[in-house]
């Protein structure tokens, strides 16, 4: 077969779908692009890839995902790489602990797995702003995904960081690295060819010296592709489309490679759980591998997108909506990592691929679970009586202007007269208090911004608890991400001045006075304490239905959001982050009151919704 790129040479190498083969420790591997199929060693190599992030796994489970991986069949894993996990603060990188994705790859590759990664600074993924940092935004002249030269020294800076993290994994290095992905459905937001371009050249002047690729929807990859580049598609299902397709963006040849196949999908606060049939499913996988062509599916395994990192969409058609902290996405590894229907018939297609002679491991067994009835919630902080030091502003500020990332500010003001208070471009969900006593949410997702103030005092204060419900992660309004109340608030008309702005970004929970047999019924954004203790551990889920909105610390962990409105219910505890003796649990509610009790159960509930808002 003829190799249209020239063979990338490398120490290091992979066991191919077999438990049987040696490790690929020293051994010496050249990969390439072929006509029609990526070339190893000089034959043809079908990649068959699942996505997961190391972010969104803890990293004691990092080889358990992947043993489960090899199990299944795959020989590669996908994965992005989250530029706001790695530089959550300007100039400060941090590689260490869930972000060390060096020793994600490493893992890899002792587990005999290859790795397509794909750093594009942007990721979309489901991620808060899918992947830039928030900080961006800060200057609200700047442009991401751009060539405004602000942006592109950034974005270098980070590439250059990531490279000495990454570079030597690449398989032209010794490692496992085969592809890198230099930017990610660029097709779906504009079409600057000098901007791929620069990209292209970002990566390679970091040292980035492996095969270099595209991905893009199959109708935005006229714009999305880079000429001489391999453009991989994603979604599209057709194998004689999807040979087509990439035939025309690459002088008539492959590989062909379809960077995200779906055999799940996300789920969106208040919307239905997303299920994609298993036998459908399958059958799609079989009919893509009969034909030859490599595939990622995207997700193989999702985890959970813990803490305030769950992005949203929004496009010119739908209004903003906002995605749930578990990343399950119906995916065939579950969020706890757990074998589904869908794996095991995915297995059974792979294996019918697999070259003669070769087996597939024995499936690892299914992890315990447990539950854990009446914790007592004995301990309370009312939020507005644990305020911080305020920011005095004549015009209420954005969280970027108060320097803040995540989480809530409450925006504090006196008023005269009632009418209708109306906030201007909110982002993304308020709760309006006059005089302490809530009178009005407002939630970005239904359009809300107005309520009619009545009744209201000579010299009433009014409060605003403002939330960042996640940062718009794919389409046209990706640069239009600043948070907060971002323009002003009117009421009658008129514009109210003379702000105080307390910043509570809940990066921990120091700073609250917690106080036994406290009045919880004011019902204020508050925190609700306890404590229990264990003999053993095992994964469970906390059973959030009882709770309002908000989100829980277990152990110092960042569990992630929960939200009555549904489809999720329960929140992921992975036995890891639990412990043999005392634990203490902290949950944040914003909307309910008087909380005595929490427990957790054994499986999860990721498809039940509420009529509530």
């Amino acid at each position: 077969m003829k190799i249209i790129n020239r063979l990338l040479s490398a120490l290091g190498g992979a066991v191919l779908l077999s438990a049987a083969m040696p490790s690929f420790a020293q051994t010496k591997h050249t990969f390439g692009l072929g006509d029609s199929t990526f070339v190893l060693d000089g034959k043809p190599l079908q990649m068959i890839s699942g996505e997961m992030h190391c972010t969104r796994v803890p990293r004691e489970y990092w080889r358990d995902r992947m043993k489960m991986a090899k199990a299944m069949g795959l020989n590669t894993i996908g994965t992005y790489v989250f530029w706001n996990a790695h530089e959550a603060v300007k100039g400060k990188y941090d590689f260490s602990g869930n972000n060390d994705i060096a020793a994600f790859v490493k893992i890899a590759q002792e587990e005999g797995l290859w790795v397509v990664m794909r750093p594009s600074p942007y990721v979309c993924a489901e991620w808060e702003f899918g992947g830039y940092p928030w900080w961006l935004l800060k200057d609200s002249t700047l442009k991401v995904r751009s060539t405004d030269p602000r942006f592109l020294q950034a974005y270098t800076n980070y590439i250059n960081q990531l490279a000495k993290q990454l570079v030597p994994l690449q398989v032209t290095h010794g490692g496992n690295i085969l592809m890198i992905q230099i930017e990610n459905e660029y097709g779906s937001y504009s079409d600057d060819k000098n901007y791929l371009d620069i990209n292209r050249k970002i990566f390679r002047n970091a040292g980035f010296d492996g095969v270099l690729f595209t991905c893009d929807g199959a109708d935005q990859m006229p714009k999305g592709y880079l000429p001489g580049y391999l453009p991989a598609v994603n979604g599209l299902e057709d194998p004689v489309k999807l040979k087509e397709l990439i035939n025309k963006y690459h002088n008539g040849k492959g590989p062909y490679y379809v960077a995200e196949w779906y055999p799940g999908w996300f789920d969106d606060w208040g919307k239905k759980h997303a299920n994609v049939p298993a036998a459908q499913a399958a059958k799609t996988l079989d009919n893509i591998l009969a034909a030859g062509i490599s595939i990622n599916m995207y997700m193989f395994h999702g985890g959970t997108t813990r803490g305030f990192m769950n992005g949203a969409n929004m496009n010119k058609r739908d209004p903003y909506s906002p995605q749930v902290s578990s990343y399950d996405y119906d995916a065939p590894l579950d969020e706890a990592g757990n074998a589904t229907e869908k794996y095991y018939k995915f297995r059974e297609i792979i294996a019918k691929h697999l070259p003669a002679g070769q087996v597939l491991p024995q499936v690892p067994a299914k992890k315990p679970t447990m539950a854990i009835s009446n914790i007592k919630l004995d301990a309370y902080a009312d939020v507005f009586n644990n305020l911080p030091k305020p920011t005095e502003s004549v015009k209420p500020l954005c969280f970027e202007d108060l320097d803040q990332a995540y989480g809530f500010v409450l925006y504090r003001a006196q008023i005269k007269n009632g009418g209708v208070l109306k906030l201007k471009e909110l982002r993304d969900y308020a709760l309006v208090y006059v005089n302490g006593k809530q009178v009005a949410t407002l939630d970005r997702r239904l359009k809300q911004d107005s309520v009619a103030l009545t009744n209201i005092s000579s010299n009433a204060t009014l409060d605003i608890w403002v939330e960042n419900n996640g940062r718009i992660n794919y389409g046209p309004f990706l640069a239009d991400n600043r948070h907060g109340i971002t323009q002003s608030v009117m009421l009658n008309n008129a514009e109210v001045l003379s702000w105080k702005m307390y910043r509570l970004p809940f990066n921990s929970l120091s700073g609250f006075t917690f106080k036994r047999n406290a009045n919880t019924s004011a019902n204020h954004p508050g925190l609700f304490k306890g404590t229990f203790t264990l003999t053993q551990v095992a994964d469970t889920y906390l059973d959030m239905h009882a709770f309002g909105k908000g989100f829980v610390f277990l152990n110092g962990h960042n569990l992630g959001k929960y939200w009555q409105i549904g489809p999720q219910q329960t929140l992921y505890v992975p036995a890891g982050w639990l412990k043999k003796g005392r634990n203490e649990v902290v949950v944040f509610d914003e909307l309910k009151a008087d909380h005595q009790n929490l427990s957790t159960i054994d499986l999860p509930i990721l498809d039940q919704n509420s009529s509530t808002n």
